[in-house]
């Protein structure tokens, strides 16, 4: 039961950072607008699709994982 409890607060960890950083996503407005992510705009119709900005997301939340694993 111990390692359920050390994973439940690494999720409430992990919720309160994406938490902090949604709150401050008008903060950050180079995020969702970096060179590779895909927008396509015709009549009638949008398409959008942040690959490197999901990419940098990534490595960053791995990165996280990878130290509190430590």
């Amino acid at each position: 039961m111990a390692g359920l409890g050390k994973t439940l607060i690494y999720f409430g960890i992990l919720l309160v950072i994406a938490g902090v950083l949604v709150s401050w996503s008008d903060k950050l407005p180079w995020l969702g607008r970096l060179p590779g992510d895909i927008h396509i705009q015709r009549e009638g119709f949008n398409f959008y699709f942040p690959l490197t900005s999901c990419i940098i997301v990534s490595i960053v939340v791995s990165l996280v994982a990878y130290l509190f694993k430590r």
